[in-house]
């Protein structure tokens, strides 16, 4: 695939942040496919997340496809900086949103 996936990544995340020098992606592949982290300035967790986790449901989806177009399984993990706005609002809401707000937490 040679990195599209993770090129797609940052460009998109690049496009929604304020801190877009602040972006960073980890690329991982194993058994399981290819996992990609993305790091963000703490400030900016919130406009990847999105309300109730839909951007982050989003470029998820996005990125499924382009992994498929590939035959690869890609999945997108959310580090969480200390100071970020989702460790301060305290445990989030019970919902099917729960699954991608616990990805975000290492």
């Amino acid at each position: 695939m040679a990195e599209r996936d993770q090129e797609f990544v940052e460009y998109i995340v690049k496009q929604i942040v304020n801190h877009p020098e602040d972006v960073k992606t980890e690329r991982t592949v194993d058994e399981m496919g290819v996992l990609i982290t993305l790091k963000i300035h703490p400030e900016d967790m919130g406009y990847v997340i999105g309300k109730q986790g839909q951007t982050a449901r989003s470029i998820r989806t996005l990125l499924k496809i382009v992994g498929a177009k590939e035959k690869a399984r890609v999945n997108l993990k959310i580090y969480e900086p200390e100071g970020s706005r989702m460790n301060r609002r305290g445990p989030a809401p019970s919902s099917d949103v729960d699954a991608d707000v616990e990805d975000l937490k290492i």
